[in-house]
């Protein structure tokens, strides 16, 4: 039977790891809660780069490779890509579908954070759903802004800044309550796609809040795309691997 590899660290690859052998290899990143009660074995930690992962597919006897990553981490799937190509194994990948914006919505669309921070200089009370990146920049918020950080987890906030370490998925009663509670008047937030933590974007809509939208990274070629976990597991199965 061939033993899988499969890249995590979301909800989706969850829902893929809970159904893998014991042979089988869960590989997180190490941020956010470690998962128990698998299967699987699990591994927390980087590779190494590409060249580092090739060689663990390599001595792993690992022979195929899942990518179900964040949409976001373009440089662990750039890995994943280049890695099983000079291990000689097929890359399969969980390409989400991002969400696609609605009558009412206001989307404004950036490319990395000078961009961010231009289009949310107008407004005063910001929600940031977008990971961690907002945590290196908290000494840099202007002084008329208020920022509430969402994130996997704790972390030190500051006269400015409000930090919640929370997982989805979040319902939209709790997004409404999260909004008027703190005064939102700008979200910012990656186009992850899903169900999971959608709720915001209703919110955002239904107040006419502003979004600004973290445009999605390229992402490489590999062997076999899905758009969700059942179509994976499905493939497994029909590959014989499950």
């Amino acid at each position: 039977m061939k033993r899988v590899l499969l890249l995590g660290g979301t909800g989706d690859a969850l829902q893929i790891a809970r159904q893998l052998a014991s042979r089988d290899v869960y590989s997180l990143a190490g941020l956010g809660r470690v998962p128990q009660g698998l299967a699987c074995a699990v591994r927390v930690g980087g590779f190494g780069g590409s060249e580092g992962l090739a060689r663990y597919i390599e001595s792993e006897g690992i022979a195929l490779v899942i990518d179900a990553t964040h949409p976001y981490a373009a440089q662990m799937s750039a890995n994943a890509a280049a890695a099983c190509r000079a291990a000689g194994v097929p890359c399969w990948a969980l390409r989400r579908a991002g969400w696609t914006p609605q009558a009412g919505d206001d989307w404004r669309m950036v490319d990395g954070w000078d961009a961010l921070a231009d289009a949310i200089c107008p407004f005063r009370r910001v929600l940031f759903t977008s990971g961690r990146e907002p945590l290196s920049h908290l000494d840099e918020i202007p002084a008329h802004q208020f920022w509430i950080v969402r994130c996997l987890d704790a972390h030190a906030g500051n006269e400015r800044a409000r930090i919640i370490d929370a997982r989805g998925p979040f319902d939209i009663d709790g997004e409404r309550a999260l909004f008027a509670l703190n005064g939102i008047d700008v979200l910012v937030t990656k186009n992850s796609g899903g169900a999971a933590t959608q709720a915001k974007l209703d919110v955002a809509r239904e107040l006419r809040v502003p979004v600004v939208m973290l445009t999605r990274p390229a992402l490489p070629a590999v062997d076999r795309e899905f758009e969700s976990p059942a179509q994976v597991l499905r493939a497994l199965s029909e590959e014989g691997v499950q």
